[in-house]
């Protein structure tokens, strides 16, 4: 028997920073909308554009991440399913639907700024520094203004 397949990619940018809240069970829940946008030439030549408009919903750990890490603007990949939700108008009685991307995996994409704003990040993934044993040329005295600061990798970035 074949199965079924419910997936979506999205890369776009957030267009608000994320909202958190919890269930009533205590499970942390974000949402936030992502743009992703296309564009193409038309039969007369002209640069045309659309975006489409995502509304993304991330649940437990990765909603604690999507809160902690993403704001606007913030460029992501995004993967996940599709679910449609509906729900009665209180006013006019009609039947309202919503579709969401019920992401399970995001990629930031976009490129670190400047390390001012990773002071955080530093300090809660990088073990402590330890001056250095003896000056060489791979190792630049620690007071050197033009030393680079300690680098972390992607791979200690825990998502």
């Amino acid at each position: 028997m074949a199965k079924d397949l419910n997936k979506v990619m999205v890369i776009g940018r957030l267009g608000t920073d994320p909202e958190m809240r919890y269930t009533a069970s205590g499970n942390p829940v974000t949402t936030f909308r992502v743009a992703s946008s296309r564009q193409w030439k038309d039969s007369s030549g002209e640069l045309r554009e659309e975006t489409e408009w995502f509304s993304i919903v991330t649940w437990n750990k990765l909603a604690e991440i999507c809160n902690q890490y993403l704001s606007k603007n913030t460029r992501v990949y995004l993967e996940g399913r599709l679910q449609t939700r509906s729900r009665e108008d209180s006013q006019s009685g009609q039947i309202r639907y919503k579709t969401e991307v019920v992401a399970n995996d995001m990629i930031i994409l976009d490129s670190r700024g400047p390390r001012e704003s990773l002071h955080e990040v530093e300090e809660d993934f990088l073990p402590p520094q330890e001056p250095p044993r003896s000056a060489s040329a791979s190792h630049p005295p620690a007071n050197d203004p033009l030393a680079s600061p300690l680098d972390i990798g992607d791979e200690d970035i825990p998502f």
